[in-house]
């Protein structure tokens, strides 16, 4: 299976590519507004998409879907988070401490189809598990690649670190409780691919992340 990443736009969004093998239909998971960055990392394998996997509404991973979705391409996003998703404004005046910031096209109109804990979805011959984990956002989803070992963390789990929880809809005890019912349980050799920063695996983080140290 073929995944590649880019590290694009403001605030170093991990927009990855999920794939059989070059030259085939893909799947984007994460979508910041840098349309220009996400067709580069496409191009690069020379693959189409056919769906994109939005791990939660925040305008670094969700502001680029409209330059993706359409007709051949489905947007999946958890409906908790599509409010947000539509709205940008509020989250960049808290992520930046009120600072202004030009949104441009980042306003995101495309419609979403619903995800929801426990679901597989079948796309581009790849099976990918929702895992329900809200706390970073009230509707933050992974997605988990059994076969393949992987994980795309999105905004749940970084590299020695967690996402934050003090913007609006976050809940640090709900993140945890999140971690603990759908990340903790995985394979220890899992590979972690997060929405920011380096990849890392669960097993590393089991042993190193301070804030997994409690639920062990």
């Amino acid at each position: 299976m073929l995944i590649d990443s880019s590290t694009l736009w403001f605030f170093g969004t991990n927009t990855y590519v999920v794939a059989d093998g070059p030259g085939a239909a893909a799947v984007v998971v994460d979508a910041p507004p840098d349309p220009s960055g996400v067709a580069s990392l496409l191009a690069r394998h020379d693959l189409t998409p056919i769906a994109v996997l939005v791990t939660h509404g925040h305008i670094d991973h969700a502001g680029g879907v409209d330059g993706i979705a359409g007709p051949t391409v489905t947007a999946y996003l958890h409906p908790d988070d599509v409010d947000m998703a539509r709205h940008p404004g509020a989250q960049l005046e808290a992520l930046l401490g009120g600072q202004a910031f030009e949104i441009g096209d980042a306003v995101v109109r495309s419609q979403f189809s619903d995800l929801a804990a426990g679901d597989r979805l079948s796309l581009a011959g790849v099976e990918f598990d929702v895992l329900f984990t809200p706390g970073h956002t009230r509707g933050h989803c992974c997605f988990s690649v059994p076969a393949e070992g992987v994980l795309f963390s999105g905004d749940q789990l970084f590299q020695g670190s967690i996402g934050r929880t003090d913007l609006p809809g976050g809940s640090y005890a709900t993140l945890m409780d999140s971690m603990a019912r759908e990340i903790m349980p995985l394979d220890p050799g899992t590979r972690v691919l997060p929405g920011h920063g380096p990849a890392t695996t669960l097993a590393a983080e089991r042993r190193h992340n301070p804030f997994l140290q409690e639920l062990l």
